[in-house]
């Protein structure tokens, strides 16, 4: 009895998940170093499946013990913080991304820029082709998460979760898609110019966050098909909705700072 459990946090038992996983995301950075610089992209693939398996494994264990009875009220209320926090440090991510473009925009001092923005000779995309396109999609399927949501909390609606995580996923796949079909008709590189690597790195990690988060709503669906999650019991699924919305905003201010007023 000196040992029973007599509160409502979790007390989590030695794991080796966070060592692995930093020195998976330190191969990997190294990696991607190498990479850049012309060498093999080995290392890099090499940490970045250390970095995926920590992950599967990580969170296959945090879902166990939600399964288990582990995540209490108390514990779920943690969860929720520790998430809105991991939110904020991706939106001070992307404000360095946006904040090197404003500068370069506002003060174009490239060689060979003409003193203006976008740089001489560089041929930005139209905003109101593909891009719109794009930007439509992405608000119809954070639309179809918030659906799938509605009919979880306030319904207990199990087809209508499902069906809406489904149009979700499909049209986080064709954003996806559009955004590499607009790459391979890019009129500028990655390379050479300060547009075109402010251009690629902000919407390329954008693109990145759509996958990562197209693949946060497939875990969602594949737990939701084997019963996971109530009305009371959905911090998985409430994160990855949360995730999703993220990126809707992220890609908005994109769409408005990169493609209209950059452009």
């Amino acid at each position: 009895m000196a040992h029973e459990k007599n509160h409502d946090y979790h007390i989590l038992n030695p794991s080796i998940w966070p060592f692995l996983g930093a020195v998976g995301a330190f191969i990997m950075l190294f990696g991607a170093v190498l990479l850049m610089k012309g060498s093999a992209p080995w290392m890099f693939l090499i940490g970045l499946a250390v970095v995926l398996y920590v992950m599967f494994a990580w969170w296959s264990e945090v879902v166990a013990e939600s399964r288990a009875g582990d995540h209490t009220p108390v514990v779920r209320i943690g969860l929720r913080y520790g998430f809105i926090l991991f939110i904020m440090s991706e939106v001070m991510f992307f404000a360095a991304w946006f904040w090197s473009f404003f500068k370069h925009a506002l003060y174009p001092m490239e060689q060979g820029a003409g003193g203006q923005w976008p740089p001489v000779g560089i041929e930005t995309f139209d905003p109101w082709h593909l891009p719109l396109i794009n930007t439509l999609i992405l608000l119809c399927s954070g639309a179809a998460a918030t659906w799938a949501h509605h009919a979880l909390v306030h319904e207990n609606n199990r087809k209508d979760l499902v069906n809406g995580l489904i149009v979700a996923i499909l049209l986080g796949i064709i954003f996806t898609f559009f955004q590499a079909y607009e790459y391979s008709h890019a009129a500028f590189g990655f390379a050479g110019n300060i547009y075109g690597a402010n251009f690629f790195m902000a919407t390329g990690f954008h693109g990145a966050h759509v996958i990562i988060g197209t693949i946060f709503l497939a875990v969602c669906l594949f737990r939701a098909l084997n019963g996971h999650f109530t009305p009371e019991k959905h911090v998985g699924f409430e994160a990855a909705a949360w995730y999703w919305h993220f990126v809707d905003v992220v890609w908005l201010f994109l769409f408005a700072a990169i493609y209209v007023w950059g452009g």
